[in-house]
């Protein structure tokens, strides 16, 4: 009998999108380090870029965001407009570089990187590697519009029987989010109440400089009070506190009271923060009065600190397949058994507010 033969997986197809003739050598050349990976095009600008688009169909695309003439922000939104495809932002690590950054994820990029030294980075073979796994990510992104429900729903793994313990009192409130979770936490937590009666943590991953801009941005559409944690902050109702990018929070009893502190000890899988850390002190100092929230996000962070909450009976929402971006974080927990509830991002709110009262 003749030999099966095996398939192929088929590539990646990327399109480059920078003004610099260097930097789309270097990123190709990054990039074309992956069997899986094919660059199909590198463009100079916007109306190449909207060209390729049209006409190269590309699975992925790396975008510059600072570019003369039409900006990367510009060309993101009319890639959105005209053929929906994962976007990658290739961002400078400055104040500004982080607030456009915020800007092109709420409009419908999947992820971004950072370059090291600017515009023209001479070593951005530092990221690499995280240029490449998000690049893989994307890939496997759901483009779809986020947070407005559908006409007729559709079917999701929610046939998961409330627990009893929802019905007791929760003091705290905690997040994890990784790839797509900017957008998703923008839908979730600007539609809470100013009375939501605990205080939330979030750990979303970002680098250091992002994770200001990005709190600052929660803050301006939402009722609550939304901040980048520090050492020493106080953990109320009323609060959102968001981890500082490049540091594990945990928090710890000051008195009655309860505060954040910041660590620089190593990344757990390959992240800091980290859920995982976070939830792992919430369940040593607070026990299992916490309503815990898992969305979209690359990887498996916070599935070992939600086993840890579910056992001291935490009660768990996991954010359901059809509205994740990339669905690992939420199909860790959901497939280990740990998820009270699985529902779309536009479901969540509703139910937190509904558990939590």
């Amino acid at each position: 009998m003749a030999g099966r033969v095996m398939k192929k997986p088929e590539k990646i197809r990327v399109l480059i999108v920078d003004d610099s003739a260097f930097m789309r050598k270097v990123i190709n050349d990054i990039l074309s380090e992956d069997p899986l990976i094919e660059v199909i095009g590198r463009a100079r600008n916007g109306a190449e870029a909207i060209e390729a688009v049209r006409t190269r169909s590309p699975d992925v695309v790396t975008l510059d965001i600072e570019m003369p003439g039409k900006s990367g922000i510009d060309v993101l939104k009319e890639i959105m407009e005209i053929r929906p495809v994962p976007v990658v932002m290739v961002s400078s690590l400055t104040r500004e570089g982080a607030n456009i950054t915020m800007q092109a994820l709420d409009i419908g990029a999947v992820d971004f990187v950072t370059k090291p030294s600017g515009t023209i980075s001479l070593d951005m073979d530092r990221v690499g590697d995280e240029l490449r796994k998000k690049v893989l990510a994307a890939s496997r992104a759901s483009m779809h519009v986020r947070g407005a429900a559908p006409a007729v729903p559709p079917a999701y793994e929610s046939a998961v029987p409330h627990r009893e313990s929802v019905k007791r009192k929760f003091d705290l409130m905690v997040v994890a989010a990784s790839t797509g979770g900017p957008m998703a936490l923008q839908q979730v937590i600007p539609r809470l109440s100013a009375s939501f009666p605990m205080p939330v943590l979030i750990v979303q991953h970002m680098p250091p400089g992002f994770t200001t801009s990005f709190a600052a941005c929660l803050n301006e559409r939402s009722k609550l009070t939304v901040t980048e944690g520090c050492d020493g902050m106080p953990v109320r109702k009323g609060s959102v506190i968001v981890a500082p990018g490049g540091y594990h929070m945990i928090v710890e009893k000051n008195g009655p009271s309860l505060v954040t502190k910041l660590t620089e000890t190593p990344p757990v899988r390959s992240v800091r923060p980290s859920a995982d850390v976070l939830f792992g002190s919430v369940a040593e100092v607070v026990g299992g009065s916490v309503l815990t929230l898992i969305l979209t996000g690359m990887g498996k962070d916070g599935l070992d600190g939600t086993r840890l909450l579910r056992s001291k009976g935490a009660y768990v929402v996991a954010e359901s397949r059809e509205t994740s971006v990339i669905f690992g974080m939420p199909g860790a927990v959901i497939s280990a058994g740990l998820a009270d509830e699985v529902l779309p991002l536009y479901e969540i709110s509703s139910a937190l507010e509904r558990t939590a009262k």
